[in-house]
């Protein structure tokens, strides 16, 4: 249907997930089976389902997968909200990461909106 590696969008949340893996190799031992792999786990499944999506038979289907990777990208940003108030996270880390987060979300939004569903 779609070629994913030619989305913009797929390739910021390609950028991002490996962005968060270099954010996260800094986190705390005892956070290695919580947080962290929870951060890594939704990070790499925002750019996961908007490659699924692209590769189904349909607009509807690609719809709904952008819908479970917008999804992703809030419990993202959930969790980075998180590790920054626990302090895992620097301000600037944060900001700047979160602002990518939040960049993917419009990106995704306005595909969605695109698509002739």
């Amino acid at each position: 249907m779609h070629n994913f590696k030619e989305l913009k969008v797929w390739q910021k949340s390609v950028d991002l997930a490996v962005d968060t893996y270099y954010l996260t190799k800094y986190f705390p031992s005892e956070e290695r089976f919580g947080l962290v792999q929870q951060i890594n786990r939704s990070a790499v499944s925002v750019a996961s389902n908007i490659a699924e999506g692209a590769g189904r038979n349909n607009f509807k289907e690609f719809n709904n997968f952008l819908g479970i990777a917008s999804g992703s990208s809030c419990e993202l940003e959930t969790q980075y909200i998180i590790a920054h108030r626990i302090g895992l996270i620097d301000s600037n880390d944060f900001e700047v990461i979160t602002s990518n987060v939040n960049e993917i979300q419009k990106m995704i939004f306005k595909l969605q909106q695109s698509l002739p569903i």
